[in-house]
């Protein structure tokens, strides 16, 4: 259903945005919460902000970097919880319910109360099992981890090319995704083939079950993990940077390699640096 959100908010699911937006209502029904509208308005938010600190909602906040650190345990459980944080992020932004976050507010008290006829405090209390176990620590839900934290320094976006996409509509090819966001999930392997270029040169994953193990286990992998950039930076490049056509990217292969070496170099002396402390810390 989250991914059904997903495409509805880029009007992908029907004809017309108020069609999309219904959409997004029945496919809340299961949930019991109001989500669909506030993740529409948030998730635009993070295509037009992405990485803008105060902006992207996207962005784990201050204090759950501050408590989580880099603690294996604390990561593990930041994950268990990561749907509520998820949502905590848009409320810390304070902002004023739009017109159609009270409509979906309205309409799914009024869907829980049938349900709660239909199915009884036993289906209810299921469902509400369900949605915080899918968007916690599972399969499905490391996508959330997969997109945009940092695994390897210097890309700041990770695309998925494993099974999983299959099952939910093709969310890993997330590159591909946020280049063409009006570009429906059936056709996103084709811009991925049609533009290899572009990407058969960036990092990628292949499983999201190796994403959370990762994320927990390493030692330069956190919540803080992510770019982050202040707005005057975002707004001048986008004003004055572009993207490179095919000829000029293959004149810039050289640099990339030797930007991606020095990465490499730069990311083996911390990983360095940590094992001495360890040791030193042991001794």
């Amino acid at each position: 259903i989250g991914i059904i959100f997903h495409e509805f908010t880029h009007n992908l699911c029907a004809a017309t945005s108020l069609q999309n937006r219904w959409v997004g209502n029945l496919g809340n029904i299961p949930l019991l919460v109001p989500l669909a509208q506030s993740f529409r308005r948030y998730h635009l938010e993070h295509h037009t902000y992405q990485g803008v600190y105060g902006y992207d909602p996207d962005l784990p906040l201050e204090w759950e970097i501050r408590l989580i650190g880099n603690d294996p345990i604390k990561k593990f459980f930041w994950l268990v919880i990561y749907g509520v944080m998820y949502i905590g992020r848009g409320l810390a932004q304070q902002k004023q319910l739009t017109r159609w976050e009270l409509y979906n507010w309205a309409w799914t008290i009024v869907c829980d109360v049938a349900l709660y006829y239909v199915c009884g405090l036993r289906g209810m209390l299921y469902l509400l099992l369900s949605v915080f176990l899918g968007f916690g620590l599972h399969p499905g839900a490391a996508h959330f981890i997969q997109e945009h934290y940092t695994f390897r320094d210097g890309q700041e976006t990770y695309s998925y090319y494993g099974s999983g996409n299959y099952f939910w509509l093709n969310i890993g090819y997330h590159n591909e995704h946020h280049d063409f966001p009006l570009v429906p999930w059936t056709k996103l392997p084709e811009v991925k083939r049609v533009a290899a270029e572009y990407y058969d040169h960036l990092a990628f994953h292949t499983s999201w079950c190796a994403v959370l193990y990762m994320f927990i286990t390493s030692s330069v992998l956190a919540p803080q993990s992510r770019v982050v950039r202040s707005l005057d930076a975002h707004r001048y490049a986008r004003k004055n940077l572009k993207v490179p056509s095919a000829d000029e990217a293959k004149g810039l292969a050289s640099v990339k390699s030797e930007f991606a070496l020095r990465m490499k170099k730069a990311a083996e002396m911390s990983m360095e640096k940590v094992r001495a402390q360890r040791i030193i810390g042991a001794q």
